[in-house]
């Protein structure tokens, strides 16, 4: 059983002001999936707040894969810098890094799954990338759906989800967590076979 482990990367913005905003979506697919996860989130000093341990079981029996869950301290914008040095300091491969985030351009209550890409316009991912120097990490995107009317996207991200919104996020954020566990047993492509069919 491989000691170095999957970095599983939440972007949001800090503090109670932004904890429901959609901005922040990536961080309470975190929350749920550290119900399957001994122990809870504590600072580290590379300005994240992490949880380090197994990821439930195996179909066996034993302890599932290690897995750091990680919360950057820093603005959505400056997300790199403790994505990089929480690499460096768990020795993470970028292939075992997986960043999950809010995407505009998917409808609400859909997931996707891909490894590199550009950034859409998502600020987490071009701080991620640059901190990084690569783009080849692994995404996992929470739609969220484009702002009505006139709005602008960075008002809409920095929103609240409405009352009959949470109802489906609730759904949503359970299945993405699942997904993230699907990815760490499965690998890739079992992984986004199952998740894009369900989807589709």
């Amino acid at each position: 059983m491989s000691n170095t482990p999957w970095l599983v990367v939440g972007l949001g913005n800090p503090g109670p002001t932004y904890a429901g905003n959609r901005h922040n979506v990536g961080q309470m697919v975190l929350d749920v999936l550290a119900r399957e996860v001994p122990g809870s989130f504590t600072a580290h000093k590379a300005r994240a707040a992490v949880l380090d341990g197994r990821l439930g079981v195996t179909a066996g029996g034993a302890p599932g894969p290690r897995v750091v869950l990680a919360k950057p301290g820093s603005y959505m914008n400056l997300s790199g810098g403790p994505v990089s040095a929480l690499m460096q300091f768990y020795q993470v491969p970028i292939e075992q890094l997986l960043v999950v985030h809010d995407e505009l351009d998917l409808p609400p209550e859909t997931l996707r799954l891909k490894r590199g890409g550009g950034e859409g316009g998502h600020n987490g991912l071009k701080s991620i990338s640059q901190s990084l120097g690569s783009r080849d990490y692994l995404r996992l995107r929470v739609g969220i759906g484009r702002p009505p009317g006139r709005m602008e996207a960075a008002d809409y991200v920095l929103r609240d989800f409405s009352t009959i919104e949470r109802v489906g996020l609730a759904v949503t954020l359970e299945e993405a967590a699942e997904a993230v566990a699907d990815l760490l047993a499965d690998g890739l492509e079992k992984t986004q076979t199952r998740l894009h069919a369900a989807r589709d």
